[in-house]
């Protein structure tokens, strides 16, 4: 079968694991606890896809407090008790995962915008592992973080393909803002259920095709 794209590259919270609740809830928890009281679905709008420590001005302007390399660790450690106790695979995206990998022969990626302990655990927790491992990508390591286009840059050139014949698959504004600057194709996972950009947000940043169920993301890249 002659494939549209030479490799996929997905982002990982919120289109691999349902892991957005559980983080947001914790840093939530922790903005009230310095001062700042927001509501569950003011913290996501807020921070969804954006890296915490990539927001310190914002925190800071907020709480009247400093976020400090111990503040950040005590997030970070809240957040994998969390992670370990209640994360789940996003539905359908190990069956997505696998027979997509199958598809493209092993050329997919993860290019996130966590820091890799967090993605490598997830990935571990909701057995994703097996068709992303040695193919991780933080974009804590990288020189800027999305929405710049540095982690899917770095991921493409380590398939050895041209990032203008991936296809990303992402879920935030932020997350398609990075596929589109790559050069990439972007897919826009938004399902109904709460803690996705909307249709229309993903839309405007630049994805072409947009989903809501991960057996569709299978019939769209397997299309010559």
């Amino acid at each position: 079968m002659t494939l549209k794209f030479d490799a996929v590259l997905f982002d990982c919270d919120g289109v691999l694991v349902d892991s957005e609740p559980i983080t947001n809830g914790v840093l939530r928890d922790m903005l009230e606890e310095a001062g700042w009281t927001l509501s569950n679905d003011e913290c996501m709008r807020l921070f969804i896809g954006k890296a915490v420590k990539d927001e310190a001005a914002l925190i800071e302007a907020n709480t009247g407090q400093p976020v400090t390399e111990d503040w950040m660790q005590r997030f970070r450690e809240r957040r994998n008790e969390g992670l370990v106790a209640r994360v789940t695979p996003i539905r359908g995206a190990v069956e997505a995962a696998a027979a997509i990998h199958a598809l493209y022969d092993g050329r997919i990626a993860c290019a996130s915008g966590a820091d890799r302990f967090k993605v490598e655990l997830q990935m571990d927790k909701c057995g994703l592992m097996p068709y992303f491992k040695g193919r991780i990508f933080s974009g804590h390591e990288m020189p800027r973080s999305k929405p710049a286009p540095d982690v899917y840059l770095a991921a493409a050139a380590a398939l050895g393909v041209n990032p203008k014949r991936c296809a990303v698959v992402e879920d935030t504004v932020t997350g398609v803002m990075a596929g589109v600057a790559a050069g990439a194709t972007v897919f826009g996972y938004s399902p109904p259920e709460a803690g996705h950009d909307t249709p229309e947000a993903l839309r405007r940043q630049g994805a072409l095709h947009i989903f809501q169920d991960m057996a569709d993301l299978v019939a769209h890249l397997g299309r010559p």
